[in-house]
């Protein structure tokens, strides 16, 4: 069975709405910042998608656009302002960033209590403890997607393949938390296949098409598929060869329109997290 993500997304978004709905009615118009750097056709590509689900639930959402020669400095300091905006209740950069701009600074910038991609190593560390409220988009929304197939997570197996701090990283301690069994495999890991077969959920977030063959998949387990690659058909794939899993696991995520779209839906449902809480400080 496929893991429709993109049918789920649509959901959690009616229901963020009712709640946008209720934050208005009270005053609060939740607003997202959204900094772009550089001309990357991939991440105006991203923005724009994420503006459309904005507008759909009725979030405000600011673009800020600048050249790809912004110094570091430059960057920090305007995101430093949007902290200090009230208006402003989460705020993201897109990346990539250019190369002479650390990632990890920049996300370290962003107050915690308005980092709605969850990036900030504070929210990070909430995690780990089990106290957080927000949730990297991606993690949260492969999580999410599990939950709302009935697919059990308590007690099972899961590897994942990758260790980015985006995905991998944070998703190992998400799924901890629901009492899974965690391996995290990487570039450095012998015998991949080993690793993936004992998997009663595998999950791949490397971004190599074809990584994940038949022979590296449990019969009858989960394949969430994060991956996202254009072939130079133009036909957009993951890491996972789709077409010969697809008749032996029990469920499998598709490219696109799986894991894709309940990341954004996730991004919209922290951002309303965050509005919420800033109506109660």
């Amino acid at each position: 069975m496929l893991l429709d993500g993109k049918a789920f997304s649509e959901k959690v978004k009616s229901q963020l709405k009712n709640k946008v709905d209720k934050l208005r009615k009270n005053g609060i118009v939740p607003a997202l910042a959204v900094i772009i750097v550089g001309d990357d056709p991939a991440s105006k590509i991203y923005v724009k998608n994420k503006k459309k689900a904005c507008e759909e639930i009725g979030i405000y959402s600011a673009e800020y656009a600048f050249k790809s020669d912004i110094t570091q400095e430059e960057l920090l300091e305007f995101i430093s302002d949007l902290n200090g905006n009230k208006e402003i209740h989460g705020i993201l950069t897109q990346l990539p960033l250019p190369k002479h701009i650390d990632p990890l600074i920049v996300a370290e910038s962003i107050s915690p209590a308005k980092d709605v991609d969850c990036f900030n190593e504070i929210n990070i560390g909430k995690i780990s403890s089990g106290r957080a409220k927000i949730f990297p988009c991606t993690p949260a929304g492969i999580i999410e997607l599990l939950k709302e197939n009935n697919i059990k997570i308590e007690g099972k197996a899961c590897t994942i393949v990758g260790r980015s701090n985006i995905v991998g990283k944070p998703l190992s301690l998400m799924l901890l938390n629901e009492n899974a069994t965690i391996t995290v495999c990487h570039s450095k890991t012998e015998n991949l296949k080993a690793f993936c077969k004992q998997a009663d959920i595998l999950i791949s977030a490397v971004g190599r098409p074809g990584l994940i063959t038949e022979d590296m998949v449990k019969e009858d387990s989960i394949v969430v598929d994060v991956g996202i690659n254009r072939l130079s058909s133009g036909k957009l794939c993951g890491d996972v060869d789709f077409d010969k899993i697809i008749g032996k696991a029990k469920f499998i995520t598709p490219v696109p329109g799986g894991v894709g779209p309940m990341t954004i839906a996730m991004l919209m449902k922290n951002l309303v997290i965050l509005a919420e809480e800033f109506t109660k400080r």
